[in-house]
């Protein structure tokens, strides 16, 4: 079906010279086969899958080989013949679901254009396949959602409609850019699912690009493991992740966190050549230099932060009589505490109202009733956003997606000097240089990466960036929102570690909300099991893996997929 051969991508700049994102790789594609592509960040596989659409942003260009699919040579093709098959032939599940949908336009404007443009069917007909797409893809209420627009969906249902928009055109082959990445085990299951039985009974072809290793053992027929734009190592995927025979390979499998029991560190990729060094992380003292006292200036022993009977409810539909309003109910009694110096998990599934409780302790949206008390002050009580600010400063966020949290139009190092400056934190440009310099170390970012736009670096990076923005105001309690959720295993065990290594060094306490359960295990103390806007279950990381209560949480581990060093 896909044949890609010696397939080059050029990034030519006038200032530092041409950048090569892709470098002579070479695979085929059969009917019904679904290939998984496997690497770190900024290793090429999000380029080689836009490369084959035609989908390269500016001034990225096709340097040499060719791509055929079905036999047709696609860079032969003008745009106005590439955006046909490109609609009607091949369907990209983008990797970024906020920047793939147009936030001007509904649900359903979006799922049904591609099928009323490739496959003319009429506006009933297309609206009534949306709706099924949407169901397809654990939508609920379809009817109602296909009239909202993106904002008023959760991060893991935006993931569901773009794969939707992808499949609704019925493709004969599928480029899957991490399409797992914003979902929860269940979704997940239930998306996997629908690939292979896409793979399967229509013969559809699948490119699955992913950092999951639990994804790729339980789905992919073969698997392809690139590196810094060049191909490793490609065969069957047991073959492959039982017995690599690249010793990247054997690395990156080494580096990804066990299911069945709990350790103390994440395992780092280990491997190098010539043009990478794997130098430990350090800290430096203009990072951790200086200790901040609570913002009254009193001492507090207790727990952190107190969630009492927290509540939020969204209006789906207005109307000037109450009758006729429609709520959806986003956190419903809500309790918790959080003890200084711990981790707390949150998991669930998407839509379950993790983002949302997040985003009311940060002061994103007021709740309508309960009370959040952190360091001992009742922030539901402070009469105004200038009381508030002196607790923000203490409490900070890893926002979920990084291509929407940054500002496209500045650079890195004014990303993470701004906190800095708006809470007069430093004094003057050297002392703000020189910590903005040690953020980018700690995250294991280039130096030359401060002067730099956040397009020109791949997801995983920009999520370092976040978090380095996040660290940059040295918080107690620091809210991560998905924080790995774009990382490969490699720079996820080096993020995780560092949180952990700052944990210990400034007592910080971390909120971490995911949905990826064997690394919630592994950061986390304890764990809450979120579903429908209320907690099911409280319990201790190894007491909820090994003894799980609610029969919530046995579903939910059920469908972790699972994958260990010793075998897929």
């Amino acid at each position: 079906m896909l044949t890609v051969s010696h397939l080059g991508v050029r990034y030519p700049s006038p200032r530092h010279g041409d950048f090569f994102a892709v470098r002579d790789i070479s695979f085929s594609l059969y009917p019904g086969e679904l290939l998984g592509i496997i690497g770190e960040s900024g290793a090429g596989k999000s380029t080689i899958g836009h490369a084959i659409a035609g989908l390269l942003a500016s001034p990225g260009e096709i340097s040499g080989g060719k791509v055929l699919l079905n036999g047709e040579h696609l860079g032969a093709l003008s745009e106005e013949e590439m955006r046909t098959v490109r609609g009607k032939d091949i369907g990209f599940i983008f990797q970024d679901p906020m920047t793939s949908l147009n936030p001007l336009l509904t649900i359903e404007d979006q799922l049904t254009e591609p099928m009323l443009l490739h496959l003319g069917m009429s506006h009933n007909d297309a609206r009534r396949r949306a709706v099924e797409s949407l169901a397809e893809v654990g939508i609920t209420e379809p009817e109602a959602r296909i009239k909202q627009f993106p904002h008023q969906f959760s991060g893991g249902m935006r993931q569901r409609v773009v794969i939707a928009v992808a499949l609704s055109t019925d493709p004969v082959f599928i480029i899957a850019d991490e399409p797992t990445t914003a979902l929860d085990v269940s979704i997940q299951d239930q998306i996997l699912e629908l690939l292979r039985k896409l793979c399967r009974e229509r013969q559809v072809g699948c490119m699955l690009v992913t950092h999951d290793m639990g994804v790729i053992a339980s789905i992919a027929d073969r698997v392809m493991v690139t590196y810094r734009g060049r191909v490793m190592e490609v065969g069957a995927t047991q073959q492959v992740l039982e017995w690599p025979e690249n010793g990247y390979t054997r690395s990156l499998i080494s580096a990804v966190p066990p299911t069945g029991r709990k350790l103390h560190r994440f395992p780092r990729v280990d491997y190098s050549e010539d043009e990478q060094s794997q130098a430990a992380l350090d800290f430096s003292s203009h990072f951790l230099g200086r200790r901040d006292e609570r913002p009254d200036g009193r001492h507090h022993d207790g727990d952190i932060l107190q969630v009492e009977n927290l509540s939020l409810r969204f209006t789906t539909r207005s109307s000037p009589f109450a009758a006729k309003r429609r709520y959806v109910q986003a956190l419903d009694q809500v309790s918790f505490r959080i003890a200084r110096g711990e981790s707390f998990g949150l998991v669930g599934e998407s839509g379950s109202g993790k983002s949302t409780l997040a985003r009311c302790l940060t002061g994103l949206y007021r709740p309508d009733g309960g009370e959040i008390i952190f360091e001992g002050q009742a922030l539901t009580a402070l009469a105004n956003e200038k009381a508030r600010m002196p607790y923000r400063r203490q409490m900070q966020m890893v926002f979920q997606n990084p291509y929407s949290s940054l500002n496209p139009r500045m650079r890195v190092a004014d990303i993470i000097a701004e906190p800095m400056r708006v809470h007069r934190l430093v004094d003057g440009a050297a002392e703000t240089e020189a910590i903005v310099a040690d953020l980018l170390a700690v995250v294991r970012l280039p130096g030359d990466a401060g002067r730099k736009h956040p397009h020109e670096f791949s997801g995983g990076q920009r999520q370092r960036i976040s978090i380095a923005r996040a660290l940059a105001l040295r918080p107690r309690l620091i809210i991560c929102d998905e924080p790995t959720s774009a990382l490969d295993v490699s720079v996820q065990a080096q993020i995780l570690n560092l949180l952990k290594d700052l944990q210990e060094e400034l007592n910080l306490t971390i909120l971490f909300i995911s949905h990826d359960l064997p690394v919630v295990r592994q950061m986390c103390d304890r764990i809450a099991v979120m579903r429908s806007a209320a907690l099911v279950e409280i319990a201790a990381s190894d007491k909820l893996f090994e003894h799980p209560e609610h029969p919530y949480t046995r579903k939910l581990l059920s469908l972790m997929p699972r994958f260990d060093r010793n075998g897929a």
